[in-house]
């Protein structure tokens, strides 16, 4: 399995360059070469002619060599080319093109200045001197300024057809942010014939099944005999981080009546579909419109509906029903920007997946789930490597990852690093998705400190009752029956690790000191945003 396999598939104090996604772009999205990856490159080398011609030199014209034996001209050759190939193989590794007799585990001149006299330092875990000097470069550069946030008409202009789409205000009196669509055109069509979530989901695809069933009873009519759809977007939204619970969270959260989600988790909709990644290592495919993504919320609008047309009980708790969706990539990736940018010189994308969210749904909620980031990492290694693990492999993995990241931070800001396409391809661990304060300060950019609720999933696995009630208690929804209470509480976790993972055991200790000591001022500042001494992690 390569390095990038596993991966799922994830700006702006300079001044920014932007681009329309207009109709013509969008045309040549596959005519776009993928970003180079360093997988690319076998394992470090590269291939040279496995055969190398000699031309054979008569040798009677030799003058004063007449007298030398036939053996000694020939070593004298043999010679003369052993020495020839070395000298080339020296050459050709500074240059970083060719040959190398002792190759690193990858070519660093993808991610840094090729004329850096910089090199990585840390050659393995027990390198402690080295990754003291690390972590002294990183708390200075975490005291970076605040993202530039770019015109709200340069927003709207990247994506106009989202904006078209998407009104300003939304239906009041209806808790989820929802609106009427006019339909046109021919009703009796099946709305969801072209949905590419549908394509790529069976799931999806018998929710659709029902969906097409019962399409015409749930339109509105209005005096002059125009047909109307209702449409919604998620009230809330779970953005990460990956391996940190957010599954199990979804499944607990959909135990309540008031909670209707997307009918599939993880539409990765506002990171990856709308630009048409499927998986990122295959570039740009077909786009998925905004238009199959509120498909997903059609179920609830049903239930939204219901209440706004009124029944003959007098129940109107059909309008306080919330929507939400959990995508663990929309804290963290914006690598779809790269593509689109051809990975900009400082390393960060113009905008951010927040940027459109808000602009969009200024008054959403944003749900966090974070875990000790430490044995996020080894968590998320066991989860997506499905062959040759080990503690020793990760070892491995761990001290390469660090290798790239000090090699980048040497000469890039610390968001460029974090964002760094090309970076996070190549690192054999993902450890930049638990970098969580670069990637949160980044969301406090657009929506006020109290529109986020950010959870420990520590907190979460030792009171579960407590913490699911302040997630409650923030998206303003009402307590639970005693009957369904217990049901949410007893419900076994949800995405727990495998049983062959965990023979593995545990990371080795100098892993995990090492891991430590480079998480250390990413927590501590993380610990003064929140004003949470919890999130230092140290007594775990």
């Amino acid at each position: 399995m390569s390095r990038t396999d596993y991966k799922n598939g994830a700006i702006s104090q300079t001044d920014y360059t932007y681009g329309q996604l207009c109709p013509m772009e969008v045309k040549n999205y596959r005519k776009r070469p993928t970003m180079p990856c360093l997988d690319d490159v076998d394992d470090g080398h590269i291939i040279l002619p496995s055969v190398l011609e000699v031309r054979r030199v008569p040798l009677w014209p030799l003058g004063p060599l007449r007298s030398v034996t036939k053996v000694k001209v020939i070593s004298f050759l043999l010679g003369l080319t052993l020495t020839f190939l070395i000298m080339a193989s020296y050459v050709l590794t500074l240059d970083k093109k060719g040959l190398m007799l002792t190759p690193p585990p990858f070519h660093l001149s993808t991610i840094v200045n090729p004329s850096s006299t910089i090199s990585p330092n840390l050659s393995s875990t027990k390198d402690y001197v080295n990754i003291k000097l690390l972590v002294k470069c990183i708390t200075a550069k975490l005291e970076f300024s605040p993202r530039k946030l770019p015109l709200l008409k340069d927003v709207v202009n990247s994506d106009s057809h989202l904006f078209s789409i998407i009104p300003r205000q939304f239906l009041p009196n209806i808790k989820s942010p929802c609106w009427y669509e006019e339909l046109s055109g021919k009703t009796k069509v099946d709305p969801y014939r072209k949905n590419l979530y549908a394509v790529r989901s069976k799931t999806f695809r018998t929710v659709c099944d029902y969906l097409r069933n019962n399409f015409q009873e749930h339109l509105s009519h209005s005096f002059n005999d125009k047909q109307y759809r209702l449409r919604c977007l998620p009230y809330f939204y779970i953005i990460g981080q990956p391996k940190c619970g957010t599954t199990d969270l979804f499944h607990r959260l959909l135990l309540h009546p008031e909670v209707k989600f997307t009918t599939m988790k993880e539409p990765h909709w506002w990171t990856r579909k709308r630009f048409g990644i499927i998986h990122l290592k295959d570039g740009l495919l077909e786009r998925f419109p905004v238009e199959d993504y509120l498909d997903l919320f059609d179920l609830a609008a049903y239930h939204i509906q219901q209440g706004i047309l009124g029944n003959t009980s007098g129940d109107d708790s059909q309008r306080h029903l919330i929507t939400g969706e959990a995508s663990a990539s929309t804290m963290w990736d914006n690598q779809a920007w790269s593509y689109l940018y051809d990975n900009r010189v400082d390393g960060e994308p113009p905008f951010l997946a927040q940027d459109f969210i808000h602009t969009v749904q200024p008054n959403a909620k944003i749900i966090v789930m974070l875990r000790d980031p430490v044995e996020r990492l080894y968590s998320d290694y066991l989860y997506f490597n499905m062959a040759n693990k080990s503690v020793e492999d990760f070892d491995q993995r761990v001290s390469e990852s660090l290798q790239l990241f000090e090699a980048c931070l040497a000469e890039s800001s610390m968001r460029s690093c974090v964002y760094n396409t090309r970076l996070s391809n190549a690192m054999p661990v993902r450890l930049n998705l638990g970098l969580y304060v670069v990637f949160l300060l980044d969301w406090l950019t657009v929506f006020h400190r109290n529109q986020i609720l950010v959870l420990q999933l520590e907190d979460y696995a030792a009171n579960l009752r407590l913490t699911i009630n302040k997630v409650f208690d923030f998206l303003n929804v009402g307590p639970l029956s005693e009957q369904t209470e217990a049901a949410l509480t007893k419900r076994p976790m949800s995405n727990t690790r495998r049983a062959a993972d965990r023979s593995l055991g545990p990371m080795l200790p100098s892993t995990r000191d090492l891991l430590r000591v480079f998480h250390q001022p990413f927590n501590h500042k993380l610990a003064t945003v929140l004003d949470n001494k919890a999130f230092h992690w140290t007594e775990i």
